[in-house]
């Protein structure tokens, strides 16, 4: 990335005389509600910090208080639906907007004051194709690896290498004007990724990629995260949360939940769910004294639907506390909730209680976001 070539007047202001440094500000008075205490983490692995950020357009919230930290060597997955807030958020990570309150770190300085040296150090893919129509892929790389001071020994094997990452080798001599969506989207995947940088942001990234390529573009992102790097990705293809180590659902401008896959999983359902079939009717109340569950839906005469504190240890509780009763079992099995189906559950939940703390007058002070140090990284 080079200097911002825009005019003064375009630029984002510095910030005021006086202004401190995160370390030197108080937290937080309203963080909101907390998903579960994360281990300490050490403040030279957080890689990007926001807290309490908020951007207003004409007074309407893109971005509503919100407090994350992401630590490196972390794929932070940023998921919601269109005109959720993703890409603010992002833009305001890159330097591009600034936040309307609120202070934002990036590898521990201000977006609004990254230098060359900051910017070369950040791999940024936008979610609108910006390179050069008429050049070629292959040249478009090129041109974005020298733009980082790149070698030409290196720059030739990198531009070959992220070109066989996106599946663009046999198109590097189409112009990029000429390419279908999809493919400009992988050629502006590769642009982000040719110089290797340490924090690596996409905005959305697979949109309009075929499923089977989307694969092999994760597995890439895995490769880099082992090496170190840190990635920050927002999508609206909710089943792609799985591929993160941690995940932030925005809606309304809000972060909603931030927690890994797995307790995401656990926070939609209370915990691990069971799914159970008997011979003949059986009332599910009779299992709510039993040891491990947390709650029993029945879903049917013969079917119910069990949330237990840990699927292994209860599955065969709850198995011998239904025949014990003189009741055959035909099915027992831990079910796995698809992330659109707990995407859906938290979001309802969600607007449950922004409808019941509005109706009590409690919608002000309750309104924020989760704050997770760490990002909840694995």
């Amino acid at each position: 990335m080079t200097d911002d070539p825009r005019p003064d007047h375009e630029r984002p202001a510095a910030d005021p005389p006086g202004a401190t440094s995160l370390a030197d500000q108080a937290p937080p008075t309203d963080p909101g509600p907390a998903v579960e205490p994360a281990p300490a983490v050490d403040r030279r692995d957080l890689v990007v910090v926001m807290r309490g950020v908020s951007r207003r357009y004409g007074g309407r919230p893109a971005v509503d208080r919100i407090n994350l930290s992401v630590s490196r060597g972390t794929i932070l997955g940023i998921i919601g639906p269109s005109g959720a807030g993703k890409t603010t958020t992002i833009r305001m990570l890159t330097g591009a907007i600034r936040p309307t309150e609120g202070d934002v770190r990036v590898m521990g300085v201000e977006p609004a004051r990254f230098r060359r040296r900051d910017r070369e150090r950040i791999g940024y893919m936008p979610q609108l194709f910006t390179l050069y129509e008429d050049l070629t892929a292959g040249e478009n790389i090129d041109f974005v690896a020298s733009l980082f001071g790149m070698l030409w020994r290196r720059r030739r094997r990198r531009v070959r290498e992220v070109l066989h990452v996106v599946d663009l080798w046999e198109a590097r001599g189409k112009r990029a004007g000429r390419l279908s969506g999809g493919m400009q989207r992988r050629l502006e995947l590769a642009c982000a990724l040719v110089h290797e940088p340490e924090l690596i942001i996409l905005d959305e990234p697979t949109a309009g990629i075929d499923p089977l390529l989307r694969g092999s573009i994760w597995d890439e992102l895995h490769r880099l995260r082992d090496a170190g790097r840190t990635l920050l990705v927002t999508t609206q293809h909710i089943s792609e949360a799985e591929e993160c180590d941690a995940v932030a659902l925005i809606v309304g401008g809000e972060i909603i939940a931030l927690a890994t896959p797995g307790e995401l999983r656990r926070m939609a359902t209370n915990g691990d769910l069971l799914d159970i079939e008997t011979g003949t009717l059986f009332d599910g109340a009779e299992l709510q004294s039993t040891p491990g569950v947390v709650d029993v839906v029945q879903v049917g005469p013969r079917k119910l639907r069990v949330a237990v504190d840990d699927a292994g240890i209860a599955l065969p509780v709850v198995v011998d506390r239904i025949r014990s009763s003189g009741t055959e079992v035909e099915s027992a099995r831990e079910l796995r909730l698809s992330f659109d189906e707990i995407f859906a559950i938290l979001v309802e939940r969600h607007g449950a209680r922004m409808a019941a703390e509005s109706s009590t007058g409690g919608g002000d002070d309750a309104a924020g976001s989760t704050d997770r140090p760490g990002s909840a990284a694995a």
